[in-house]
C-alpha cells in the first residue's frame, strides 16, 4: 500500500509560512473570471455578446462565487482581431454597448463586492486608430517616430527576419512613405515605439481615464513584447524547429524580454498606485509566456512599503496549459515555480483562456474536474475562463465560417494555431442557440451540438454535474483560510499517478489529494494524521465521510480535499 511521506518539499522557504487569510488583499484572495463579451450574452439581438448582456448575468457569476471579473477588449476596434486591434483606447466599441452600460456594468459588478479588470492592449494599435493616421501620413509628421518604421532591405523586402505570430514577415510596406512598419500580429495591427517617451505619456493618460471612471485594475496584452531590438537586428534560427506554426522557426531574442521593458511596466505600476487607497488597491496583470527564471523578473524589485514589488501584481502564470499531464510533471511544475518566486511575489494559475484549446477538450471530461480542483486549492490567485465550469469543449469551426485571423493567414496550420473554437458561445439554456441570442438570429461562431445537455440550465438541477462541483469548489476555497492563505506543501504519495499536498492557515489543515490516473488506490496518509473528514471530491459524492487515514480509498480520476483530525 502506498505511504505518504510527511517531509516537505520546501524549497521555497515561504511555502512553510502559514498566513492568516485576513491579512491578504483583495486580489490575493480574488477568482478571476474572464468574459470573452462576444460570446457571453447577446441582448441586442444581433448575434454578438455585449455589455448589457454581462449585466444581465452577473447574479450568475455572483452565485458561483466569482469575485473579479477580466473583460477581453470592449474599445472602438474595426475588428480584424476581434478587439485586439484599438482604434481609441477610451472610447467603448458600439457593438458591445456605451461608455453609460459600462457604467451600469461597473457599478452592478461593485454592489455585489466584485471587480472589474479591463483587457490593455498597449503593444500596437489599429491602423485605423487615430495617432497611425498621422504617423502614415509622411516622414515628418510628428507621430511618425510613435510607430516603428524601417528602410526596406537592400534588395527592397522587409528590413530583417522578423515574423508575425499570424504568419508571414512582421513588416508591411506603406506604399505612400516607401518604409515597412512593424506588427507581430495582423497587419492591420502596427506596433507603438516605446523608445519614444511620448508614447508612454500618451498610453498613461489613456490608463488614466479608465481608473478615474473607477476599474479595478489591467490586465495587459503581450506586456512583454513592448520593447523591441533598437538596431532591428535578425533573430537567430531555432534549431529545433521541425515544422509547425512558422512563428517558431527563430528565437525571439530581439523582440520579447528586452531588458528595458521593465521600465515601462513600473510606470505603469506607478499610475495604479496613484489611485490605490485603503481598501482599494488597483492591480496590474500581465500576460507574459516566459519560463520561471525569466518570469519572474516582471514582479519588479523588492518592495519596502507596498507589501509587493514594484512592476505586476500578478505575471500571469500559464505552466498549467502546456503541462504533460501526469501527476508527477504536475508536482515538480508546482514546486519549481514555488520556489524560483521571490519572496514578495503572490503566485497565480492559469487553465485556460481565449488563446488555448479548453480544459475539457485537452484532458477530458474526468481529468478537467481533477484540474479544477488543482487549480483552485494551490496557493495563490486562479484564473478560470467562461464556460469551463460546464464543461464547455471546443466547437469544430467549418472552413467558411472561420473568422480567426490568425487561422485565415495560415491555412496550413489553421487546426493548430486557429483560437474561435474555444470562443464559442456560452450555453445558457436548451432554447436554441443555447440562450445566447434569439432563436431565429445567426450567432457570431456557430454554438456547439451539445449544448442543450451541457448547459447551465441541465445542470443547475443536477448536484454531480460539473457547474455544481464548481460553485461547491469556489464556495469551500473562498471560507477556507487553509485554502485562501499562504501554506504550500508538496508530499510524497508513494503511488506515481497522484499528486498530494497540504494548504494550512488560521489552525486548519488540508490535504488535497488527485489521482491523474485511471487506477484507484488505497493510501496510508496515517503519518500525517489518524483521520480525516472529506470536505469535497471531483465526483460530488463523499462529502462528510469520515475515514482512517491509514487506508484511503482513492477513485481513477478522482480529487480529495480532506480536512485533517
Amino acid at each position: 500500500m502506498p505511504t505518504i511521506n510527511t517531509t516537505a518539499q520546501t524549497r521555497n522557504p515561504r511555502s512553510l509560512g502559514v498566513n492568516a487569510s485576513s491579512t491578504l488583499r483583495w486580489w490575493q484572495k480574488a477568482i478571476i473570471y474572464q468574459v470573452y463579451p462576444r460570446s457571453f450574452q447577446d441582448s441586442t439581438g444581433d448575434g454578438i455578446g455585449d455589455l448589457q448582456g454581462i449585466i444581465q448575468r452577473l447574479d450568475y457569476l455572483k452565485g458561483i462565487h466569482v469575485d473579479t471579473l477580466w473583460l477581453s477588449p470592449i474599445n472602438p476596434s474595426p475588428m480584424h482581431d476581434f478587439g485586439y486591434d484599438v482604434a481609441d483606447y477610451t472610447g467603448i466599441e458600439p457593438i458591445f454597448g456605451t461608455v453609460d452600460d459600462f457604467t451600469q456594468l461597473l457599478d452592478g459588478a461593485h454592489a455585489r463586492d466584485m471587480k472589474v479588470l479591463l483587457d490593455l492592449v498597449p503593444n500596437h494599435t489599429s491602423d485605423e486608430h487615430a495617432w497611425f493616421a498621422q504617423s502614415r501620413a509622411n516622414r515628418t509628421n510628428p507621430k511618425r517616430n510613435w510607430y516603428i518604421w524601417s528602410e526596406p532591405a537592400a534588395d527592397g523586402g522587409p528590413p530583417n527576419n522578423w515574423l508575425s505570430y499570424f504568419g508571414g514577415p512582421a513588416w508591411t510596406l506603406d506604399t505612400t512613405t516607401g518604409q515597412y512598419y512593424l506588427h507581430q500580429f495582423d497587419t492591420h495591427q502596427p506596433e507603438l515605439n516605446y523608445r519614444n517617451p511620448a508614447v508612454l505619456e500618451a498610453m498613461l493618460g489613456e490608463m488614466r481615464v479608465w481608473l478615474e471612471r473607477g476599474i479595478d485594475g489591467f490586465r495587459v496584452d503581450v506586456i512583454w513584447l513592448m520593447i523591441k531590438d533598437a538596431a532591428l537586428r535578425d533573430e537567430p534560427p531555432n534549431p529545433d524547429w521541425s515544422g509547425g506554426p512558422p512563428i517558431f522557426s527563430l528565437y525571439h531574442i530581439h523582440t520579447a524580454d528586452q531588458p528595458e521593458v521593465h521600465t515601462l511596466i513600473r510606470a505603469m505600476r506607478a499610475l495604479l498606485d496613484e489611485y490605490t487607497s485603503e481598501g482599494r488597491e488597483r492591480i496590474l496583470v500581465g500576460e507574459i509566456y516566459l519560463p520561471n527564471a525569466r518570469l519572474m523578473k516582471y514582479y519588479g524589485s523588492d518592495p519596502l512599503v507596498r507589501g509587493v514589488g514594484d512592476e505586476c501584481h500578478l505575471p500571469f502564470n500559464f505552466q498549467l496549459i502546456g503541462a504533460p499531464w501526469d501527476a508527477q510533471s504536475v508536482r515538480t511544475m508546482v514546486d519549481a515555480y514555488e520556489a524560483a518566486l521571490p519572496v514578495w511575489g503572490w503566485p497565480n494559475w492559469v487553465l485556460g483562456n481565449h488563446d488555448k484549446r479548453r480544459i475539457a477538450t485537452r484532458l477530458g471530461k474526468d481529468q478537467a474536474r481533477v484540474a479544477t480542483m488543482l487549480l483552485l486549492t494551490l496557493r495563490g490567485t486562479p484564473t478560470w475562463y467562461y464556460g469551463d465550469e460546464i464543461g464547455m469543449t471546443d466547437v469544430r469551426i467549418p472552413p467558411e465560417l472561420v473568422r480567426d485571423p490568425q487561422a485565415v493567414n495560415q491555412p496550413e496550420v489553421a487546426d493548430e494555431v486557429g483560437r474561435d473554437p474555444q470562443r464559442t458561445p456560452m450555453h445558457w439554456d436548451d432554447s436554441p442557440n443555447a440562450g445566447f441570442c434569439p432563436p431565429d438570429v445567426t450567432p457570431w461562431l456557430p454554438v456547439a451540438a451539445d449544448y442543450a445537455q451541457n448547459s447551465v440550465l441541465s445542470q443547475e438541477s443536477d448536484p454531480r454535474s460539473p457547474l455544481w462541483f464548481f460553485r461547491l469548489l469556489t464556495d469551500l476555497r473562498q471560507k477556507s483560510p487553509a485554502l485562501l492563505g499562504s501554506s504550500y506543501r508538496s508530499m510524497e504519495s508513494g503511488a506515481s499517478d497522484v499528486f498530494a499536498f497540504l494548504r494550512e492557515a488560521d489552525s486548519q489543515r488540508l490535504l488535497i489529494v488527485l489521482n491523474f490516473g485511471t487506477q484507484p488506490h488505497h493510501l496510508d496518509l496515517s503519518a500525517i494524521a489518524p483521520a480525516g473528514s472529506i470536505l469535497l471530491d471531483t465526483g460530488v459524492a463523499r462529502q462528510g465521510d469520515l475515514h482512517f487515514l491509514n487506508s484511503l480509498p482513492l477513485d481513477p480520476n478522482e480529487g480529495l480535499i480532506i480536512s485533517l483530525i
